[in-house]
Order: C-alpha cells, then sequence, then structure tokens
C-alpha cells in the first residue's frame, strides 16, 4: 500500500519537473518575441500618459516667451539670515 502512494508522488513529482522545465525552455526560445512585446508594451504605456501633448503646444524659440518685466526687481537681502541681533 506504501509503495502504491510513493509511486504516485514520484509520477507527480515527475510531471511538475517536466512541466517546469517545459516552461523554461519555451521563454528561452520565445525571449526575443517576448523582449519585444515588453518594449512595445513599454512605450505604448508612455506616449499614451503624455496624451498628445507634445504635438505642436510647446513654444518653440525666443518669439513664444513673454519680455521680461524690468519694472520688478528682487527684494535686497538683509544681513544675516533673519536672526535678531541684540
Amino acid at each position: 500500500m506504501v509503495q502504491k502512494i510513493v509511486n504516485v508522488i514520484a509520477i507527480a513529482s515527475g510531471v511538475v519537473s517536466t512541466a517546469v522545465i517545459a516552461s523554461g525552455v519555451l521563454v528561452y526560445v520565445n525571449r526575443d518575441s517576448i523582449v519585444d512585446s515588453i518594449k512595445s508594451q513599454a512605450i505604448e504605456a508612455v506616449t499614451g500618459s503624455l496624451g498628445g501633448g507634445l504635438g505642436g503646444s510647446l513654444p518653440i524659440g525666443a518669439p513664444d516667451l513673454a519680455a521680461p518685466d524690468n519694472s520688478a526687481t528682487a527684494p535686497v537681502p538683509s544681513a544675516g539670515l533673519g536672526v535678531p541681533t541684540f
């Protein structure tokens, strides 16, 4: 009786080992197409998230930018780090 149980476990172990080896060989043989598929999916995900925002809506060169406003000047910082002196 114990011999039958051991035989069933051995056969199941062989089947699992064969399945693991077969899937490893399948991945190894198809690795180039798998990598290309993942690359194309990643590129589509990145370009799809941009939403076509690069299609001519970006300013090109200085004519599209506003002229600097010289009337506003930066405040002159006082000496020190803002710590009161005694």
